[in-house]
C-alpha cells in the first residue's frame, strides 16, 4: 500500500565572478594565442588550441545543506586544493584561465609585480580520483531528508508531549524515530491505564490540539524486555503526519492499467472456456498447442464456432472474481475503509490469479483487517463451491449429457480436498478411468476454489497474509510466510502452479500490510478460529494427491500415465 511522500527542492544559484585581473589575463592569453596562430600552419594551430584548453582550470566551491563549512577545490592542470572556510547562504563558482608557466613573466609585467592570488605557484601534479569522488560525495542521510517524506515538526512534538501525555495516561520516558524512513516520532514509556481507553483519550486530545494534522498509532513496544505489568504487551505511541501515513489516491494511470488488466483477464477466461472443449476442437488446433514440434500456426478462425460455447465458463470465472471483490467492499463499507479498484491478474490456466486490491485508508484495528481480508475469499469460495457442487450433480445427470466435456481423470489429482469430493459424488467407476465427463461448471468452480486458496496463503499482503497478521500479529506472519515460500519452492502445494504463483507473490505482494491505528488489541477467539480453519482448507485444496494415494482412493487411473 503506497503512501504519498512530500518533497521540497531549493534552487541553487551559481554566480560567476570576474575581476579586472581575470579579464586582463584572459585578454593577454587570447591575444597571444591569436597572434601565434596567424604565423602557424593548420596542424600547429590545432596543437596550440589543445595546449590552451588543457591549461584551463576550474575553481568550485561547494557547501553542505547546513551551511557550516565549505569545500574549496582548485584544479590547476590536475592540482586539487581543499580548504574549509565559512560561507554565506549562496554558492559561488569561479571560473578562471591560467597562463602557461613560460608566460608568467609577461603577465606579471603587464599586471604588476605581485602574482595573481588565484594562480598557484606550486608545480602541477595529478590528484587521485578517489579524493575527487570523496570531495563531491553527497551525504546519503541529508539526501534522504531532502527527498524523503516530511517529518514531524519538533515544535509540535514538544506541544504534544507536554499537553497530550501525562501521569494519568502515558508517561513518556524516551523518544525514537518512527516510520519507514524515520519521519515520525515514537514515544516510549509507561502506560497508566487501560490501553484502549488511553488510546481513545489520546486520539481525542490530539484532534483538539493539532486538528487533522497527525495520526497517532498504538503499537507494541519494539525490543521490549517483558510484558506490561497490567497484562499484555508493552505499548508505545507513534506519531506521523497524516499525508505521510495515509495512502495516496488512485491515479489516472492506475485506472488505465486496471482497465487493461481487466481486458486481459476477460481474454484469459475466454481462453479457458475454449480449452475446456479440447475434445471438440479441430485436430490442427490441438496439435499446435500440445505438440512442442509444431511450428506453423493453424487458422485461428477455426476457433470462432467454439467461442459462444466457451462464454458460460468465462462468465463463471469472472463472476467468482466479482463476488470476491464485492465481499471486500461490503466488509469495508461499514468500517469506513476505502479500497482501491481491483487490479485483476490474468492467467491462462485458471482464468485469473485473482486481483490486487489496496487499502486506501488506515485500518482502525486488527479486527477490521481480519474481517475485510476474510470477506472476499469467503464470498468467492461460496460461489465457487456452489458452481462446483452443482456441476458435479449435473455431471451425473443423463439429461445434461450433451453439455458435458471430457477431461483427463488425472486433473482431479491436483487437489486432495476437491478430488475426494469428486470421488464421493461421481463414484469409483467414473473416476477410475482415463477421462471423466463433467459439466463446465465443475471447471469454473474448481478454478475459482483454487484461485481463492492461492490468495488465502499466509504470506505478504495476500488476503491470507493480512488475515494472519491481524489475527496473530506480524511475528506470526513471518513464520507462516517462510513456511509458505518453502512449500511453494519445493512444489509441495500448488502443483505446477507453485513456481509462477511464488514468483508473482515475490514481485507484487511480498510486503506485509502496514500497521493499524490500534495495532495492539487482540482479536476475538472466533476470528482466530476462522483464520485457522481457512488455512487448513487452503492447504487441503492446494495439496496434490501423489500416485500411490490416488490409486488407493480411486482418484484417476494412475496406471495409464
Amino acid at each position: 500500500m503506497g503512501t504519498l511522500t512530500s518533497c521540497s527542492f531549493s534552487a541553487v544559484n551559481f554566480r560567476f565572478r570576474s575581476t579586472s585581473t581575470f579579464r586582463e589575463r584572459v585578454g593577454i592569453q587570447v591575444f597571444e594565442t591569436t597572434k601565434m596562430k596567424r604565423n602557424l600552419c593548420f596542424l600547429c594551430r590545432g596543437i596550440i588550441s589543445k595546449e590552451v584548453s588543457r591549461q584551463k582550470f576550474f575553481k568550485i566551491r561547494c557547501f553542505s545543506g547546513d551551511n557550516n563549512n565549505d569545500g574549496d577545490y582548485t584544479d590547476n592542470d590536475g592540482d586539487i586544493k581543499e580548504n574549509n572556510v565559512n560561507t554565506s547562504s549562496s554558492t559561488e563558482s569561479t571560473v578562471t584561465t591560467a597562463s602557461p608557466p613560460e608566460k608568467k613573466a609577461v603577465e606579471e609585467k603587464s599586471t604588476g609585480n605581485d602574482p595573481p592570488p588565484s594562480v598557484s605557484s606550486r608545480p602541477p601534479n595529478v590528484a587521485p580520483l578517489g579524493s575527487v569522488y570523496n570531495d563531491f560525495q553527497i551525504d546519503s542521510f541529508k539526501l534522504m531528508e531532502l527527498l524523503g517524506p516530511e517529518k514531524v515538526d519538533p515544535t509540535d512534538v514538544k506541544v504534544i508531549k507536554d499537553k497530550l501525555f501525562g501521569y494519568s495516561t502515558f508517561w513518556v520516558t524516551k523518544e525514537e524515530p518512527f516510520g519507514d524512513l524515520g519521519e515520525g516520532i515514537l514515544f516510549l514509556g509507561n502506560l497508566r491505564g487501560k490501553r484502549e481507553d488511553v488510546f481513545t483519550k489520546l486520539q481525542t486530545q490530539l484532534a483538539e490540539i493539532m486538528g487533522d494534522k497527525y495520526n497517532l498509532f498504538m503499537i507494541e513496544e519494539p525490543n521490549s524486555e517483558g510484558p506490561d505489568p497490567r497484562g499484555g504487551p508493552r505499548v508505545s505511541f507513534g506519531l506521523l503526519r497524516k499525508e505521510v501515513s495515509e495512502p495516496g489516491p488512485t491515479t489516472l494511470w492506475q485506472y488505465v492499467i486496471a482497465f487493461l488488466l481487466f481486458l486481459l483477464t476477460i481474454g484469459s477466461s475466454l481462453e479457458l472456456g475454449i480449452a475446456s472443449q479440447i475434445n471438440r476442437l479441430p485436430p490442427e488446433i490441438v496439435k499446435y498447442f500440445t505438440d512442442p514440434n509444431a511450428v506453423e500456426p493453424p487458422d485461428m478462425e477455426l476457433l470462432n464456432p467454439f467461442v459462444e460455447s466457451a462464454l458460460p465458463l468465462a462468465y463463471g470465472v469472472l463472476g467468482i472474481l466479482f463476488f470476491h471483490e464485492v465481499g471486500h467492499f461490503l466488509a469495508a463499507f461499514p468500517k469506513k475503509v476505502k479500497l482501491s479498484i481491483p487490479f485483476f491478474i490474468p492467467n491462462i490456466t485458471l482464468g485469473s490469479f485473482g486481483a490486487i486490491t489496496q487499502f486506501k485508508s488506515i485500518l482502525p484495528d486488527r479486527s477490521t483487517k481480519v474481517d475485510i481480508s476474510l470477506a472476499g475469499p469467503i464470498a468467492g469460495a461460496a460461489l465457487s463451491f456452489s458452481m462446483f457442487a452443482v456441476g458435479l450433480l449435473l455431471s451425473s445427470n443423463p439429461d445434461a449429457a450433451g453439455d458435458l466435456v471430457q477431461v483427463p481423470s488425472m486433473l482431479f489429482q491436483g487437489s486432495l480436498l476437491l478430488g475426494l469430493i469428486s470421488r464421493a459424488t461421481l463414484g469409483y467407476a467414473e473416476m477410475h478411468a482415463a477421462t471423466v465427463s463433467i459439466h463446465p461448471l465443475v471447471i469454473a468452480g474448481w478454478c475459482g476454489l483454487t484461485t481463492t486458496a492461492f490468495n488465502m496463503l499466509p504470506v505478504g499482503c495476500l488476503d491470507g497474509g493480512r488475515a494472519v497478521q491481524g489475527a496473530f500479529g506480524k511475528g506470526a506472519l513471518v513464520g507462516f510466510g517462510l513456511t509458505t515460500y518453502t512449500l511453494l519452492g519445493l512444489g509441495v502445494i500448488g502443483g505446477p502452479l507453485s513456481l509462477p504463483w511464488g514468483l508473482y507473490v515475490l514481485i507484487c505482494q511480498r510486503t506485509p500490510e502496514k500497521p493499524c491505528l490500534n495495532d495492539v488489541t487482540e482479536v476475538g477467539t472466533w476470528r482466530k478460529t476462522a483464520v485457522t480453519i481457512a488455512i487448513f482448507l487452503v492447504v487441503s485444496t492446494l495439496l496434490p494427491v501423489w500416485d500411490e494415494l490416488a490409486e488407493e482412493l480411486g482418484i484417476g487411473l494412475v496406471s495409464t500415465f
